[in-house]
């Protein structure tokens, strides 16, 4: 029994690399000490994972894992560091150089790690969620995914969008369903002096109250906004249950206005100006 102990014992004490002039010695013995924590701390990670995450939602699931993903990186370097010196390797010579390594990436990496700090922030306080409508460098899309350095969204053209996570921390963020799907729309329309102006307001009800992605409650109101140059202002405003499709709504709303208006002889002007010419005297 002692013979294979012992027999053990010299092959974990080989050495696998031992360069010259230095105090760190990686041998066998080491190497596997280092394999079975980092299985072990997998499986702790794994459990503490289940355990804080068995009553979430599927899509809390799905931010804490991005964080967790994080976090356990740092854990197993930590493990690491700390198997090395339970196992006698002088690690502090190994350090030194990791540390000016890390200086120098953390300079080199600063972007990325203010994207990846402020998709922590952005999962944990729940500021942003998918499937939520948002406005940035004005472009408006609809949040398909949250991943620790960028968001994904995706455009009303189709297009996908990979906004870097800092820019919801530095630059403002619109958020369309932030309180809610149910948004307010309007459609401004101009009509020729003169109109009848109450049967403007309940054509344009009419056009609302018709359209099948308009809510009927709240219900779709209309205001005389003001006295312009060339024509009465008014608009109609309204809520729809999905501000996705919004501008395809609007359209489908001037299609029905200019409709309504045309069979009831309502005019939309055009601007007009009045030149007057003031004849100068006759030059001799």
């Amino acid at each position: 029994m002692n013979e294979i102990v012992n027999t053990i014992n010299d092959i974990l004490a080989v050495k696998i690399y031992s360069p010259k002039d230095s105090p760190v010695d990686i041998t066998i013995g080491v190497l596997v000490a280092v394999i079975i924590a980092l299985l072990v701390t997998n499986l702790v990670l794994k459990l503490i994972r289940k355990l804080i995450t068995r009553k979430y939602t599927t899509a809390d699931k799905n931010k804490f894992f991005s964080i967790f993903q994080f976090v356990k990186y740092i854990v197993y370097v930590l493990v690491i560091i700390f198997t090395l010196d339970t196992s006698g390797v002088n690690i502090t010579v190994l350090l030194t150089p990791l540390a000016a390594l890390a200086v120098g990436l953390g300079f080199a990496l600063q972007q990325l790690f203010q994207d990846i700090m402020s998709g922590i922030l952005i999962i944990t306080d729940k500021s942003l969620h998918v499937g939520d409508i948002i406005e940035v460098d004005d472009k408006i899309g609809r949040v398909v995914s949250i991943n620790l350095r960028t968001t994904r969204v995706e455009t009303r053209g189709g297009r996908m969008l990979i906004v870097p996570n800092h820019k919801f921390m530095s630059d403002p963020l619109f958020n369309w369903t932030q309180n809610g799907n149910t948004i307010r729309d309007d459609v401004k329309v101009g009509v020729a002096y003169g109109s009848d102006v109450k049967l403007v307001e309940k054509l344009l009800l009419q056009c609302a109250y018709e359209h099948s992605n308009i809510l009927e409650f709240p219900e779709p109101f209309v205001l005389f906004e003001n006295f312009g140059d060339s024509s009465l202002d008014f608009g109609v405003y309204f809520y729809i249950p999905d501000g996705f499709p919004a501008p395809r709504v609007r359209s489908e709303v001037r299609f029905e206005i200019d409709k309504k208006f045309r069979q009831n002889n309502i005019s939309i002007p055009f601007p007009q100006r009045d030149l007057h010419i003031i004849p100068g005297e006759k030059q001799e």
